[in-house]
């Protein structure tokens, strides 16, 4: 006789990890109801949380123990088949390698040059206008470059709303806007100046301050905070 399986669906609506999840975000979960997710549902006799304890506990509840386990250790628990096993080890494995892998190091913003730098390799040859955000947190580190947008040889098309909405996502506490000239001409254009004044209006109302305006050259960059013109 087929085992009855009890899918996360089936389940009391406090007991579901992934609803859980997508409401409360992955840190109030418990290492049960994250294996649990793994598993996606038990048997007829215990929910996948309850499957997931059952193996926890095999360990003493030490995911250093847990990660050890192979396919067949855990196979050997009713309600998993391969299928759950592999699933379980490669996620223990991903987080093993991410313990492995170096933290990226973040730039940290102290002058224009700083961000000349970081953008200058992407913009420096391009013979086409490209607009670039650079998302700090509250220590001027880099948390994330964006392009916002590309355009011709003359000019390109911003959306303030995009570039707030980028800021919002990723927790800025401040940003920087750049763009270059491949004409190399390093001279604000009127259009440059009014995009500047519409962003740092937008980012007081925001609280997402914007701290510069890079224009980029093959020949240099100006610098919108340097020439007092923010």
């Amino acid at each position: 006789m087929e085992e009855n399986k009890l899918g996360i669906k089936s389940w009391a609506e406090e007991d579901r990890p992934r609803e859980k999840m997508i409401e409360k975000g992955r840190h109030v979960l418990t290492e049960a109801e994250l294996i649990a997710i793994l598993i996606g549902s038990g048997s007829r006799d215990e929910t996948a949380v309850e499957l997931s304890k059952r193996i926890l506990s095999s360990v003493g509840n030490n995911l250093n123990a847990l990660g050890k386990l192979n396919i067949n250790d855990l196979t050997r628990f009713k309600g998993i088949g391969e299928a759950k096993a592999v699933s379980v080890v490669a996620a223990l494995e991903l987080g093993r390698r991410r313990n492995e892998t170096e933290i990226i190091k973040r730039n940290k913003i102290t002058s224009s040059k700083d961000v000349f730098d970081i953008l200058k390799p992407i913009l420096i040859d391009l013979p086409f206008e490209e607009f670039w955000l650079l998302i700090l947190n509250r220590a001027n580190l880099v948390i994330k470059k964006e392009m916002i947008s590309r355009g011709g040889v003359s000019g390109t098309v911003v959306d303030t709303k995009i570039i707030f909405k980028a800021a919002i996502e990723n927790y800025a506490s401040s940003i920087i806007i750049c763009h270059n000239h491949p004409s190399g001409n390093l001279k604000p254009s009127e259009a440059d100046i009014r995009i500047t004044k519409n962003i740092k209006e937008a980012g007081k109302l925001m609280e997402i301050p914007l701290l510069d305006h890079l224009i980029v050259a093959e020949n240099g960059f100006y610098s919108f905070a340097d020439e007092g013109m923010l």
